[in-house]
């Protein structure tokens, strides 16, 4: 069985976009770049990621243009849509150990959709076994104060093992606000000895724009990449791509 990479985003805020980084990461990298990607999403009792999933096949069953646009893609990548598990936080690992077990296809990257509170029965043992660590933190200072101290708290669980990584990024970023106070923030962040990425995320309701028929491109999509067009300015495959060059992958 190979051992892939365990990554998950991770707050206790909610409304910060943790499920939506989830999906365009998975579908960035592994329908744009040569990644294989298995997404676990853990987030009981919505599990909204397998309900876009849903939504999604019966959309694309639907429209005959979007019908061709994934009968050309899956062709021409010769590779399935990534699969989504479901699964609790305390079965999760389990569960992806089996799926593991039994596929035949060499999955690198298994990215969990993991719950909003770290209260959530089984999540310290899940966390416990993720591999990278993306924690987004905002400019408000209640929010950004909560955060950092779940990053150091996650800092402090890992740093025993050096293979472990976390890193922090900027998102909601106000294009009002002047870049000074995040540059205030940032050397803050980095007093705490935090890692933190440089692309910072805008605030932006692009995000939430699905697939809607009528040969619509999407932008989040668990079936298609972010659409070009849309992601200019979102510095979504931005991030991404800073993810894995530090990482690697």
């Amino acid at each position: 069985m190979n051992k892939p990479l365990f990554m998950a985003y991770a707050t206790q805020k909610g409304g910060v976009g943790k499920t939506t980084f989830t999906v365009l990461t998975a579908s960035y990298l592994h329908y744009e770049k040569d990644l294989t990607v298995l997404v676990v999403d853990c987030d009981y009792p919505q599990y909204s990621i397998l309900q876009m999933r849903e939504r999604e096949i019966e959309t694309v069953s639907k429209d005959r243009q979007l019908k061709a646009l994934a009968y050309e893609q899956f062709t021409r990548l010769d590779k399935k849509a990534y699969p989504i598990l479901k699964a609790s936080a305390e079965s999760a690992i389990s569960i992806v150990e089996e799926f593991l077990e039994q596929t035949k296809v060499v999955i690198d990257l298994v990215l969990f959709d993991v719950p909003g509170t770290v209260n959530t029965s089984g999540m310290y043992k899940l966390l416990s076994e993720m591999d990278v660590f993306l924690v987004p933190i905002s400019a408000d200072r209640v929010v950004l104060e909560s955060s950092l101290n779940f990053a150091k708290a996650i800092g402090e669980m890992i740093k025993a093992n050096p293979q472990k990584q976390l890193y922090l990024f900027w998102n909601l970023v106000d294009k009002r606000e002047k870049t000074a106070l995040y540059d205030i923030y940032s050397k803050g962040v980095a007093s705490l000895k935090l890692p933190l990425l440089k692309t910072r995320v805008p605030d932006t309701k692009r995000y939430r724009k699905e697939i809607l028929g009528a040969g619509q491109r999407p932008f989040r999509s668990t079936l298609f990449p972010p659409d070009r067009q849309i992601a200019k300015g979102s510095n979504i495959t931005e991030l991404i791509d800073e993810v894995t060059e530090t990482l690697k992958l």
